[in-house]
């Protein structure tokens, strides 16, 4: 057998699938609260999880739908909030085996979140199409059953308990966003450009009249744009002439 090429083996990526699955039922639970008190029905944000399985899009998409904001808002800051999904299953792509056809691809870029990509890329050797199927279905299982318990319990707890539930799913990102910012004064730099243009746009005459879709739209974008000129990411060629001049 090629040392390379990984079992394929369904019942291994749902063992593996386990623990996003695990991680996945609370942060869906909270999205689940969350578009409820935004509005929404519970099967409506089942709906969403289920077509979607993207928690950053998600938080960002339901405002605009309750707020019946245009269709280009919602595409625009799905398209810069997912992008990097695109760029992962690229490279994802690099490590399927010969077994994995067109309509399995489609499949796993549907289902390729941080943690799948992460737990695919971390394998040695190849990955097969029963394997992906299976580390593709834990996950998502557990993000649309979090989602409909979570928003089933909007509707009958308190509100005042609903409200508070509500706020996890902020403190997820934040989770995220701290411990990079810690490593990382490029991204720590980002996240203050960011913070400060969307407290602009809260509070500043005409600017606090854009809607929050474009708001979204415009801190991404600039606060990129502004770190990548100012601290762009040098290359790992650059790094090593950097070593030998030294």
């Amino acid at each position: 057998m090629n040392k390379d090429v990984c079992e394929d083996s369904f019942p291994r990526g749902i063992r593996d699938g386990i623990p996003i699955c695990l991680g996945y039922l609370s942060v869906s639970f909270a999205f689940g609260i969350f578009a409820v008190n935004q509005g929404l029905f519970p099967w409506q944000a089942l709906l969403i999880s289920m077509t979607n399985v993207t928690s950053a899009g998600q938080l960002a998409g339901v405002p605009i739908i309750t707020g019946m904001l245009p269709f280009v808002e919602m595409a625009l800051s799905q398209l810069i909030i997912n992008l990097r999904y695109a760029l992962m299953s690229i490279s994802l792509s690099q490590k399927m085996g010969d077994n994995v056809r067109l309509l399995d691809r489609f499949i796993i870029a549907f289902c390729n979140t941080d943690e799948i990509f992460a737990v695919a890329s971390g394998r040695e050797g190849t990955v097969g199409r029963h394997y992906m199927r299976g580390l593709a279905l834990t996950p998502y299982l557990g993000w649309s059953s979090g989602t409909i318990l979570g928003a089933v319990a909007g509707n009958l707890l308190p509100s005042v308990v609903s409200n508070a539930l509500g706020i996890a799913i902020y403190g997820m990102f934040i989770a995220i966003v701290v411990p990079v910012a810690k490593r990382n004064r490029a991204v720590l730099a980002c996240v203050f450009v960011s913070c400060g243009l969307s407290v602009l746009f809260a509070f500043a005459p005409v600017l606090n009249q854009v809607s929050g879709g474009f708001v979204i739209i415009i801190c991404a974008v600039v606060s990129s744009a502004i770190l990548a000129v100012l601290r762009p990411v040098e290359s790992d060629s650059s790094d090593s002439n950097n070593k030998e001049e030294k």
